[in-house]
């Protein structure tokens, strides 16, 4: 899987550097070939995917500690569990650990088109919970708003329609509770001017390169909370957890009832690499890229 944490540490973009030699890649999908003899939690021929951030999915063979890796229900989609550990557990866990949403609440965010963007609406609209999407505006956005709103978006609009027309834009829906940014700088302001009282910020990119910009009228008057979140923080600490199982087997339920679709993706074989790194780069891009490591 391409993501942009991943191409951005590597190439010393990111606060986090790896320790060379190492293997980049947080997702994937793998079949045991052979198991120790004191390994009784899976078996050769068992699907599974990875369980830390420090494997290095960018491979074709890895020998491993068996905590390492975990299955996954059977019946999964194969492409949704190669695509499941970065932006579908992101989407699940800002859902679940900042505000306690109930159906019918209220969530808004930027960069709604991007890999986490997708999934919050997914997951979302799988519990019940509306979604105010902010997207870019671009040539094909009437395509863009259609595809978000046929993954369960209640609204999708841009910074700029929703500040010409918010009574209309956003009439009979709730104040939101919960505001997911991905962008920075100013682009702050729209999701502030619409959370209510005493909700929450979370900020889990930075595509802007801008520092995060909150009005001290936000702070004071109106008491939102201003929080960060790393997908890979809550990995590292809850790796083994009941909860992480718990996570899992319910995106995997969700998949395979198809209440949650496959992130926008294109897939490449390995060969085809440079296309991919290219694809993941791209300005305003909307699909993941996967790559399929085959050794012939």
């Amino acid at each position: 899987m391409k993501n942009m944490e991943i191409l951005c540490r590597f190439s010393s973009q990111y606060p986090i550097k790896p320790t060379l030699p190492a293997v980049p890649g947080y997702e994937g999908v793998g079949r045991i070939q052979g198991v120790g003899s004191k390994v009784t939690s899976m078996k050769p021929g068992d699907l599974v995917i990875p369980n830390t951030g420090q494997l290095g999915s960018w491979r074709t063979r890895l020998v491993c500690k068996s905590t390492d890796v975990q299955t996954f229900p059977d019946g999964t989609p194969l492409l949704f569990a190669a695509s499941l550990r970065v932006n579908m557990c992101t989407a699940y866990r800002m859902l679940s650990d900042f505000e306690n949403l109930q159906p019918g609440d209220c969530v808004i965010q930027n960069a709604a088109n991007s890999g986490a963007g997708q999934a919050v609406i997914q997951i979302a609209a799988a519990r019940g919970i509306k979604t105010i999407n902010i997207i870019r505006d671009r040539p094909d956005l009437e395509e863009l708003q259609s595809f978000l709103l046929g993954l369960g978006a209640t609204i999708v609009t841009t910074e700029a329609e929703l500040r010409q027309n918010e009574k209309l834009v956003l009439k009979d829906l709730p104040k939101p509770r919960l505001a997911l940014n991905a962008v920075g700088g100013k682009s702050c302001f729209a999701l502030l001017k619409h959370l209510q009282a005493s909700g929450t910020l979370v900020t889990y990119g930075g595509m802007s390169k801008q520092p995060v910009m909150v009005p001290t009228s936000s702070l004071i008057f109106s008491d939102v909370k201003v929080r960060g979140y790393w997908m890979s923080r809550w990995h590292l600490q809850n790796s083994h957890s009941d909860e992480a199982s718990a996570m899992v087997d319910e995106l995997c339920s969700w998949a395979k009832t198809g209440k949650i679709k496959l992130l926008r993706h294109r897939l490449h074989s390995i060969h085809e690499f440079q296309a991919a790194i290219e694809g993941a780069m791209k300005e305003s891009q909307t699909e993941k890229q996967i790559l399929r490591l085959d050794e012939d």
